[in-house]
C-alpha cells in the first residue's frame, strides 16, 4: 500500500508522483525483461517501487527519508530480491553498493537537489549501468543535452556525452507531482556507451580540466589555458583551437584533446557543478 500519510520534506527536494500514466511512459522506456537488477533512487512513496518490482529480477532501493525507508521495509519484508539502502546516495560507495549486479537499470524520479550532482557521479562510472531513466528539472536535462554554443552547454552536457548517449523522452508539468513544483520536468533516457573511451582516470583529468574551464565561461581560452599551465596558449596553438574562443564553443572531444595535451589534471575546482 502506498503510504499517502508521509508528507513531502522539502530539505530533501521531495515531489511525489501522482498521475499513473507517467509511470507508465517511464517503464516503457525502461524496457525491462524480468532479468535485470534495477536502482531506484528516492522512491518515495513507491509511485514506481511496486511496478518496477514486478518487471525485475532484483531491485535496490536507495531513500535517505527515515519514514519512507520504514514503509518500504514493512510493504518488502519478506523479499529476498528486495534491497534497500538507508542514507545519502550522494555518500554511496557506488562500486561496493553496485558492483555485484552491473550492469544495472537505473529507474528513478530524482529528488531536485541533488539531481546535478547525482547524475555527474553516475557517468563516472559509465561501466555499471546499462541505461538510466530519470526524471529530473527540465532546464537540467537541457542542460545535459545541450550541443555546444549554446548558454546550456556546459561542464554537466560533457561528462554525460563523453560517458553516453543522452535524450529528452518527454515533458512532464508541475501537476504531475504532489506538492507541485515551481518548474516543469522532463524524463530522460541514457545510454552508457558499451566501450567508454576513457578511462576512471583519465575521466577525472577530463571532468576536472572541463570544471575549470566552465568556472569561467565567458573569457577566451586563451587566458584560461595560461591559469592551468605555463604553456597553455602553446596546447591550443598545437591543437589548432583558436585561443579567443570560450569554453561553450568546443565539442566534448575538444576537451578530450585539451586534457591530454597537458596531461597532469590540474586541482579539482570547488564548485563541482560549475557551468
Amino acid at each position: 500500500m502506498t503510504p499517502t500519510h508521509v508528507r513531502a520534506r522539502k530539505r530533501f527536494g521531495q515531489h511525489f508522483l501522482i498521475q499513473p500514466e507517467v509511470t507508465q511512459r517511464i517503464l516503457q522506456l525502461a524496457e525491462l525483461d524480468g532479468s535485470e537488477a534495477v536502482l531506484e533512487i528516492g522512491p518515495g512513496r513507491g509511485a514506481l517501487t511496486d511496478e518496477l518490482r514486478r518487471r525485475c529480477k532484483t531491485l535496490i532501493l536507495v531513500e535517505i527519508d527515515r519514514d519512507l525507508v520504514a514503509d518500504l521495509r514493512t510493504r518488502m519484508a519478506g523479499d529476498s530480491d528486495v534491497h534497500i539502502v538507508e542514507g545519502d546516495v550522494l555518500k554511496l560507495d557506488l562500486g561496493a553498493e553496485l558492483g555485484a549486479y552491473a550492469p544495472l537499470k537505473v529507474v528513478a524520479n530524482l529528488p531536485y537537489n541533488i539531481s546535478t550532482p547525482l547524475l555527474a557521479r553516475l557517468v563516472e562510472r559509465p561501466e555499471l549501468f546499462s541505461r538510466l531513466v530519470l526524471m529530473l528539472q527540465r532546464e537540467v536535462a537541457e542542460r545535459i543535452c545541450a550541443a555546444p554554443g549554446g548558454k546550456e552547454y556546459g561542464a554537466l552536457s560533457v561528462a554525460v556525452q563523453l560517458a553516453a548517449r543522452p535524450r529528452i523522452a518527454f515533458g512532464v508539468p508541475p501537476s504531475a507531482f504532489r506538492p507541485r513544483p515551481k518548474v516543469d520536468s522532463a524524463v530522460i533516457v541514457v545510454d552508457p556507451f558499451e566501450n567508454p573511451a576513457l578511462e576512471a582516470d583519465e575521466r577525472a583529468s577530463v571532468r576536472n580540466i572541463t570544471r575549470a574551464l566552465f568556472s569561467q565561461r565567458r573569457k577566451q581560452l586563451g587566458n584560461l589555458m595560461r591559469r592551468l599551465c605555463d604553456d597553455g596558449p602553446e596546447i591550443l596553438e598545437r591543437l589548432d583551437i583558436a585561443p579567443e574562443r570560450r569554453p561553450e564553443t568546443l565539442t566534448p572531444q575538444d576537451f578530450v584533446r585539451i586534457a591530454r595535451a597537458i596531461g597532469k589534471p590540474p586541482t579539482d575546482p570547488s564548485n563541482p557543478t560549475a557551468e
